[in-house]
């Protein structure tokens, strides 16, 4: 105590070594570097979009490109999930509605209805090597970073089908899916004949 008051009154001067310290406490506090806390955990980015008034999000690492809805093509003989097929830049993506696959209530179509195009990133993850389709969303809300422990196993609303591609569910209550499991299962895939 008396060392500092001393310091004090004859005016302190930091030696070289507490000046460098104090330097780089500074530029890491402008620079607005996380703390430590926050990048303890790991996490992923995914995509948020509303269906049916209920918030989700998608891992970004299996989203190829967020496309308008325009120009859908029916097709017969599928199930009610499948909306259609779309030609983007030549290439053509089916179309899933996971509101119909999900078994949530219906809002119709809009202009502001948005194709999220799926890929498998990983072959192994896909039973059929390099799957894409599209699956609709209402309205696209962006893209944020989700801590993985932040993330909850489920809740007793998300019962059925939805639990079984659920990655998990944030705070703020958006449903995360698994894309890996929806781009794996044999459900989405149609191999109906007429």
């Amino acid at each position: 105590m008396e060392n500092a008051q001393a310091a004090s009154e004859r005016g302190w001067t930091p030696t070289p070594e507490e000046s460098k310290k104090i330097l780089k406490e500074r530029a890491k506090a402008l620079t607005g570097e996380p703390e430590e806390k926050e990048t303890a955990g790991e996490s992923i980015e995914v995509v948020e979009f509303l269906l049916s008034y209920e918030k989700y999000g998608i891992e970004s690492s299996y989203v190829r490109e967020v496309y308008p809805l325009k120009e859908l093509t029916p097709l017969p003989c599928t199930p009610p999930f499948v909306l259609g097929i779309i030609n983007v830049r030549g290439q053509i993506l089916s179309v899933i509605d996971i509101k119909k696959f999900f078994e949530l209530p219906e809002k119709g179509l809009t202009d502001l209805n948005k194709v999220i195009i799926l890929h498998s990133h990983r072959p192994a993850l896909s039973r059929v090597e390099g799957m894409e389709f599209g699956i609709l969303a209402d309205v696209m809300l962006g893209v944020r970073n989700v801590f993985l422990s932040e993330l909850q196993p489920s809740l007793p609303t998300l019962t059925g089908i939805r639990e079984e591609y659920l990655k998990g569910i944030t705070g703020d209550r958006v449903v995360i899916l698994n894309a890996g499991k929806l781009l794996s299962d044999k459900k989405i895939t149609v191999h109906e004949t007429v």
